[in-house]
C-alpha cells in the first residue's frame, strides 16, 4: 500500500513539473541606449524540473546559457555575445544571471553595432528541453542624443533646507548607469543617474550638468539652481519681549493681590484680639470704679433699685458684645455678689 502511494505521489509530481513550460521573460523592451553608455537587459526564465529521458523521468538541470543577437534560435554556429561555455566572451557583455532563473545581461560602452535584437537561450541535460526566448529585446542605439536634467524642485528659487533630486536622462528615456555630474564646470564626486542634494544651502547655488563618463560631448544644457536662504523673523525678539513683559506683569499683579489680601486678614485678626482685650479692661475698670462708700449706699437702697441697676449693668454689657461676654458677665456677677455679701 505504501509503495502504491509513493508511485501515485511520484506521478503527481511528474505531471505538476510537466505543466510548468519553459519560458523566457524580458520585462523591458525595447531599450534605447546612447552610444558609450551602459545598459542592462533584465531577463528571467523557467524550465521543467522533471523530464523524460531514455524512457524514464529524470531531474532536469540547466547546463548552458547563451545570449546572441539577430537570430531567432541562437544555437549551433550562431555567433553569441555571451556563452557560459566559452572563454572568449567580449568584456563588454557581462552575464549577471545564473542557471536557476535569472538571465540578466549587461552591455557596457554601447556601440552602434549593438543596434540589434538580443535573445536568451537555455540548454538542459535533456536536449529536447532546450529553449530560446524568441521575442527578445530590441536595443536602439542613439549617437546624437543629448542628456537632460529633470529636477524634483519647481522652477525658480529653491528654499534653503529642502532636498533636491536631479535626474540625468536622455531622449531614449533610459537612465544610463555611468554618469558624471558637474557644478559650475567642476566635476562632482557623485556619480550615477540620480543626484540628491540636501538640505540645500546658499553654497549649493549654481549650474549643474551631467554627461556620460568619458563622453563629454553628451553633456546637457545646464540646470540653474538658486537657493534662497530662509530669513529669520526680525520681529521675533520684539514678540518674545512683549510676551515676557505681559507674563511678568500678570505674575506681579497676582503676587500683589495675595499680599494685600494677607495683610487684610492679619489686620482683622488683630482688631478682633485688640477689641476683646479692651473690653476686658473696661469691665475691670467698671467693676472697680465704685468706692466703698457708694457700695454701702447701694446696699442700703431698696431691693428694687438694686435689681434695676443689675439689669442696666447687664444691658450695658450685652450691648458691648453679647456673645463674647457671656462667660465674663458670669464672673463679674460672682464678684459683685461677693462684695455685696461682705458689706
Amino acid at each position: 500500500m505504501a509503495v502504491w502511494n509513493g508511485q501515485v505521489l511520484w506521478s503527481f509530481m511528474v505531471l505538476l513539473a510537466g505543466a510548468v513550460a519553459q519560458n523566457v521573460n524580458y520585462p523591458v523592451r525595447p531599450v534605447c541606449a546612447m552610444k558609450g553608455s551602459t545598459v542592462t537587459l533584465p531577463c528571467t526564465f523557467t524550465y521543467k524540473e522533471i523530464a523524460e529521458k531514455n524512457g524514464r523521468n529524470v531531474s532536469m538541470q540547466i547546463v548552458r546559457v547563451l545570449w546572441c543577437k539577430n537570430h531567432e534560435i541562437c544555437q549551433g554556429t550562431t555567433p553569441s555575445v555571451y556563452d557560459s561555455e566559452s572563454e572568449t566572451n567580449s568584456r563588454r557583455f557581462q552575464y549577471l544571471g545564473d542557471k536557476k532563473g535569472n538571465c540578466t545581461l549587461q552591455i557596457s560602452n554601447v556601440q552602434m553595432e549593438d543596434n540589434a535584437t538580443f535573445r536568451f537561450r537555455m540548454e538542459a541535460n535533456v536536449p529536447v528541453q532546450n529553449f530560446t526566448g524568441k521575442i527578445g529585446v530590441n536595443v536602439t542605439v542613439n549617437n546624437n542624443s543629448k542628456m537632460r536634467i529633470n529636477s524634483s524642485s519647481d522652477a525658480g528659487e529653491t528654499r534653503g533646507g529642502e532636498t533636491v533630486t536631479l535626474r540625468c536622462t536622455s531622449e531614449c528615456s533610459f537612465y544610463p548607469l555611468a554618469i558624471n555630474w558637474s557644478k559650475d564646470g567642476l566635476i562632482l564626486p557623485e556619480s550615477g543617474p540620480v543626484l540628491r542634494i540636501g538640505p540645500v544651502t546658499a553654497k549649493d547655488s549654481g549650474n549643474y550638468t551631467c554627461a556620460l563618463k568619458n563622453k563629454p560631448n553628451t553633456g546637457c544644457m545646464p540646470y540653474s539652481m538658486q537657493v534662497k536662504e530662509a530669513k529669520a523673523d526680525v520681529n521675533l525678539p520684539l514678540i518674545v519681549g512683549v510676551v515676557f513683559g505681559v507674563l511678568l506683569a500678570v505674575i506681579t499683579l497676582i503676587l500683589v493681590f495675595f499680599i494685600i489680601r494677607r495683610r487684610r486678614v492679619v489686620t482683622v485678626d488683630q482688631i478682633d484680639v485688640g477689641g476683646e482685650t479692651e473690653e476686658k479692661h473696661r469691665d475691670y475698670i467698671y467693676s472697680n470704679i465704685m468706692p466703698s462708700a457708694e457700695l454701702e449706699e447701694v446696699y442700703d437702697r431698696p431691693q428694687t433699685s438694686r435689681a434695676v441697676e443689675d439689669v442696666s449693668y447687664a444691658a450695658v454689657q450685652f450691648k458691648h458684645n453679647k456673645q463674647k461676654r457671656q462667660m465674663q458677665e458670669a464672673e463679674d456677677s460672682t464678684v459683685y455678689s461677693s462684695v455685696a455679701t461682705q458689706d
